[in-house]
């Protein structure tokens, strides 16, 4: 008997809402019990997203409806910062495993918490710091999640693409710490649906720029993530630039070698690391790889490459900033966590040209 479970969604309405709801339509497993917004409140999923016209024809309600208490297996918070912290705790007392995509759970402790809400100069007060030593950072290719996890920080776009190509030479001490470079171009999908003027098309159109230069909110957890590979206290240099194209993430990750390494040995560093990771593929610069070979999947190709006049290590990082870096890295942990199969739902490849 084929094991279904129910999940809801708040913060449906975002991009972030639907790319969650487009891949639980294509799950074997999971039913979508109830869509949450404040906007779009009364229609149904399928007037706002017209693809999904008799796919998902569930009406949207707003967060005090009757139906948000309902039980669920699942709550996936599409929210900002603020939100999941609010009313997690009363999805986790009804039974619910929790799944949040915001920075609320992405830090164990109220001391990490606060060093990133301070670091990006927001004024929240964590409403739920006693649910902090439960939460797991979830990214599956770093930490083993299961049945028992009961709530998880989804990781940020930028942390999942420079974390995938950092861990395994941070894991494997191969580069001097104090030299990491990350420098990540987006496409403008990862600020959200929200109107703001730096997005508009005759802004961004053949337009390029690198913003939050006084600290971005991803490099906090970054930082975190290769601490706990490395026990030392790493801090990165980091650049998010944003380009003109919809969806994707491409981060090249610099790092100075400590030793003359063969780049055969660092390439096989990499595939042992990932041998159990079905999404991460492991390539060389003899192998073609461009964003394209990513966009509307989960995979993360990673180049390795290692620049002989230098002796730097380069890895060139492509993710789907809403799948990889965000809905689909979700799903990948809702797979972890009900022992479904780690590809259901995800098994796509992406679409040529």
């Amino acid at each position: 008997e084929k094991k279904m479970i129910t999940a809801k969604i708040v913060g449906a309405g975002g991009y972030g809402g639907v790319g969650i709801t487009e891949l639980i339509l294509r799950h074997p497993n999971i039913n979508i019990g109830c869509l949450v917004s404040l906007s779009d409140t009364g229609k149904l999923m399928s007037d706002v997203y017209p693809h999904l016209k008799g796919k998902c024809d569930i009406e949207i309600v707003s967060p005090d409806h009757i139906s948000v208490n309902d039980k669920f297996d699942v709550v996936i918070y599409s929210t900002p910062d603020g939100v999941g912290m609010c009313t997690a705790e009363d999805d986790l007392n009804r039974g619910a495993k929790v799944i949040d995509y915001s920075g609320d759970f992405r830090f164990n402790n109220i001391s990490k918490y606060e060093q990133y809400i301070n670091f990006i100069g927001r004024k929240i007060i964590h409403k739920s710091p006693h649910l902090l030593n439960q939460t797991q950072y979830g990214l599956p290719e770093l930490h083993n999640l299961d049945s028992n996890n009961t709530l998880i920080g989804n990781p940020g776009c930028f942390a999942v693409s420079c974390l995938l190509a950092l861990s395994p030479a941070v894991k494997n001490n191969l580069i001097d710490f104090s030299s990491i470079i990350c420098d990540c171009k987006t496409g403008t999908s990862g600020a959200g649906k929200k109107i703001n003027s730096q997005l508009h098309y005759s802004f961004r159109y053949e337009n390029m720029n690198a913003y939050r230069l006084s600290g971005h909110q991803h490099i906090i957890e970054i930082e975190q993530q290769l601490n706990l590979l490395s026990d030392k206290n790493i801090n990165i240099t980091f650049t998010a630039q944003l380009v003109p194209l919809c969806r994707g993430i491409m981060s090249i990750c610099y790092g100075s070698l400590l030793e003359k390494n063969d780049l055969n040995d660092v390439v096989n560093i990499y595939k042992n690391f990932y041998t159990n990771s079905p999404f991460v593929r492991v390539l060389t610069k003899e192998e073609d790889s461009s964003l394209s070979d990513v966009r509307g999947t989960n995979f993360c190709n990673l180049i390795v490459d290692i620049d002989e006049r230098t002796n730097k290590l380069r890895i060139i990082s492509y993710i789907d900033n809403l799948m990889k870096g965000q809905a689909g890295n979700a799903m990948q942990v809702i797979n972890k966590l009900f022992n479904f199969d780690d590809t259901l739902g995800l098994d796509v490849t992406s679409q040529y040209p």
